[in-house]
C-alpha cells in the first residue's frame, strides 16, 4: 500500500534532508514524498531540485511571504497521489516499519498515531517516549535509535492506546470531508489541537500505534529555529502565540487547548454566550474577556471604535465588528446564554469564572433537567441569564470558508 508523506519547511534545510533520508532508507521507495519550503533563503529548494527521485514532488511558496504550515499542509495533501497521506514534521527521523504498523489500524474515519521517541527537553508524558539519541541532526546516534526500535516494537507489537499527535495517517477523503487545516491564522501554534478536536467531533476514531516510532527533535521548525543556541525562542514566535491563543480562544470560547494523560483533546463544550460589560474604563481591560465569548456589549460606540482599532482585523479573518457593539447596535434574542458584569466590581474569583464560563454552564446542564435551566443565576458578582443551553461545538467542525 502506497502513501504519501507531507513534509512543510521553512529554512530547515539540515533538518529536511535528515527526514527525507530517513524515509527513504527505511521504508519503501515507492512511497511519495511531498516536501513544501515556504520561501526559504536556506537553500531548500535548489536541494531539493536537485534530487532524482521519482516519487518526490517538490513545491515552492514563492511569493515573497510565507503562507504559515497549516496552508503548506493542506496544499501538499491536494498535491497527493494516494488515497493516505502522512503529517510528517522537518524535524523527525522515521524509524523502520513506520507505514506498516499505522495502516495496519487504518480504516476509514479513522485517524492513526505513530509515538514519538524525544530527548529530554520537555515533560514526559504517557503518549511518548523519553530517551536522548542526540539533541541536533549532527549528533544524532542512528543505530542506537534504529535498535531500540527494534526492540520496543517486540515488546509492543500490535499494541495501541487513544492518543494523538505528529506524525499521524489517514484516508485523504476524510481529511477533505471537513475541510482541512483551518488558517485562522493559528500559525504554528494550536493548528494541530484544532484539528485534532475536530477530528473527534466529527466521530473519527482516534488511534495510536505503540510499534510505530519516529525521533522528533522537538520545536525546530518554528520556536527553536537557532542553528546553534538551542531552546532559543525564535523572533516571530512569541508575536504568532498571541494571535493563535485569541483566535484560538474566539473559536472555541476556552482557555485549552487541554488534553487528557495520552494527549488526546478533551473538547469543553462551547455555548452561544454574550457578555455585557459595564464601567470599561481602559480598552485592555476587554482584551482577555471578549476572545472566551460569541459576543460582546460594551456602553459607546467609542469603545466599539477604540477596540476595532486596537485589534488589528489583519490579525484574524473573523469579522471583528461582528464580535462586538453596543446595546442600541445589534439584536440578543438569538444568544442563548447572556452575561452580565461590572468591571468595578469585578474581583479576580469572578474574573477566573468567566475564563471557565463553558465548563460551568457545562456543568449545570449536567445538573438540571433541560426544562429547568431557564432563569438567572448569581455567580459572585457575575449575573447569568439562561434561555437556552444548547452545545454548538458540532458547528466547528467544517472549516469557514475564509480558508481560501
Amino acid at each position: 500500500m502506497k502513501i504519501s508523506f507531507i513534509l512543510p519547511s521553512y529554512n530547515n534545510l539540515r533538518y529536511v534532508k535528515h527526514a527525507y533520508r530517513s524515509i527513504r532508507t527505511y521504508e519503501k521507495l515507492e512511497h511519495e514524498i511531498i516536501i513544501l519550503d515556504d520561501n526559504s533563503d536556506d537553500g531548500t529548494f535548489e536541494w531539493l531540485d536537485s534530487l532524482s527521485d521519482s516519487n518526490l514532488i517538490s513545491w515552492r511558496n514563492d511569493t515573497g511571504s510565507r503562507m504559515g504550515i497549516s496552508k503548506l499542509y493542506d496544499k501538499g495533501i491536494d498535491l497527493s497521489t494516494n488515497d493516505i497521506f502522512s503529517i510528517f514534521h522537518a524535524d523527525m527521523f522515521i524509524g523502520p516499519n513506520y507505514v506498516q504498523n499505522l495502516v495496519k489500524h487504518l480504516d476509514k474515519h479513522t485517524v492513526v498515531a505513530a509515538t514519538r521517541i524525544e530527548p529530554p527537553l520537555h515533560l514526559a508524558g504517557k503518549e511518548k517516549i523519553i530517551r536522548d539519541f542526540g539533541m541536533w541532526t549532527e549528533d544524532f546516534r542512528e543505530d542506537d535509535f534504529i535498535n531500540f526500535v527494534r526492540d520496543e516494537q517486540k515488546r509492543n507489537k500490535d499494541q495501541t492506546t487513544r492518543g494523538i499527535f505528529a506524525p499521524w495517517m489517514m484516508y485523504k477523503e476524510d481529511f477533505l470531508r471537513i475541510g482541512g487545516h483551518d488558517c485562522l491564522n493559528f500559525e504554528v501554534v494550536h493548528e494541530d489541537s484544532d484539528l485534532f478536536q475536530r477530528f473527534i467531533l466529527a466521530g473519527y476514531d482516534i488511534v495510536q500505534s505503540r510499534d510505530s516510532f519516529v525521533y522528533h527533535l522537538t520545536c525546530r521548525g518554528h520556536k527553536w529555529t537557532d542553528n546553534l543556541n538551542l531552546q532559543k525562542i525564535d523572533e516571530g514566535y512569541t508575536e504568532f502565540a498571541k494571535i493563535a491563543e485569541k483566535n484560538w480562544k474566539r473559536k472555541w470560547n476556552s482557555m485549552g487547548p487541554y488534553n487528557d494523560e495520552y494527549g488526546c483533546p478533551v473538547i469543553l463544550p462551547k455555548y452561544n454566550t454574550c457578555l455585557f460589560v459595564e464601567n470599561v474604563d481602559d480598552i485592555n481591560q476587554l482584551d482577555n474577556l471578549e476572545p472566551l465569548f460569541c459576543h460582546t456589549v460594551v456602553e459607546s460606540v467609542e469603545l466599539v471604535v477604540q477596540y476595532l482599532h486596537r485589534e488589528q482585523q489583519s490579525n484574524t479573518p473573523l469579522d471583528m465588528s461582528e464580535r462586538i457593539s453596543t446595546k442600541e447596535m445589534e439584536e440578543y434574542s438569538d444568544y442563548g446564554v447572556k452575561i452580565y458584569i461590572d468591571l468595578h466590581q469585578l474581583t479576580s474569583e469572578d474574573v477566573a469564572n468567566l475564563q471557565s464560563m463553558n465548563s460551568i454552564l457545562d456543568q449545570l446542564n449536567k445538573s438540571e433537567p433541560l426544562q429547568n435551566l431557564s432563569g438567572e443565576y448569581q455567580l459572585g458578582n457575575i449575573k447569568v441569564q439562561i434561555d437556552s443551553l444548547d452545545n454548538i461545538t458540532d458547528s466547528l467542525i467544517v472549516v469557514e470558508n475564509y480558508n481560501e
